[in-house]
């Protein structure tokens, strides 16, 4: 039976960087979903590839053709931001694996559409310190820095994956994000395994 693995994990735990090392091992085939966001874009980032950036209308169009399979809203400091996952056709999962990057939200709505034996989650832990100077480093390289939305996301990280939300989701196998290889190699093997 064809499965969604869904990457979770604080902010600057490498998510980004662990969901593309696995698209490229050949060997697991897996198919990628993008999800759509109304955040502004990232230098680092393009376009189809870490999110679709679209706008609230677009959003609100989606909605109203019954398209939306999962959906967050974030008070920022710069406006409310939307991540969403959309029924648009990439999702074949008679015949496909899908990677796809989410939140502790997004995994249990996904789930919850799909059916719990279907969504798997990936959940990476980086240990804080760390966590906080690979954002430092991200947001140093952005024409226009967000600092303090940074510490928002990372001050509330710390509730929503909590020790408590991860068991309340049914989350207990954890990979530690410090080298790269060992984590993409211990992830690989969970999903050659299953």
């Amino acid at each position: 039976m064809a499965k969604i693995y869904i990457i979770l994990g604080k902010s600057s735990t490498g998510k980004d960087t662990v969901y593309k090392k696995l698209l490229e091992v050949a060997e697991l085939k897996l198919k990628t979903a993008v999800m759509y966001t109304t955040r502004p874009i990232r230098k680092s980032e393009e376009e189809g590839v870490e999110y679709h950036f679209v706008d609230e209308e677009t959003l609100k169009e989606l909605d109203q053709q019954g398209k939306i399979i999962e959906h967050r809203s974030y008070q920022t400091i710069h406006g409310i931001w939307h991540y969403f996952t959309v029924n648009d056709g990439q999702l074949d999962l008679d015949n496909y694996d899908y990677l796809m990057l989410g939140t502790l939200e997004s995994y249990a709505q996904i789930r919850e559409y799909f059916g719990k034996d279907r969504v798997i989650p990936i959940y990476l832990e980086v240990e804080d310190g760390v966590r906080l100077n690979r954002a430092i480093k991200r947001e140093q390289k952005q024409e226009q820095p967000k600092y303090a939305e940074m510490c928002r996301r990372y001050l509330s990280d710390e509730e929503d994956f909590s020790d408590e939300n991860l068991m309340k989701y049914g989350i207990t196998k954890r990979y530690q994000n410090l080298d790269i290889n060992i984590c993409i190699y211990e992830i690989f093997e969970d999903i050659h395994t299953m």
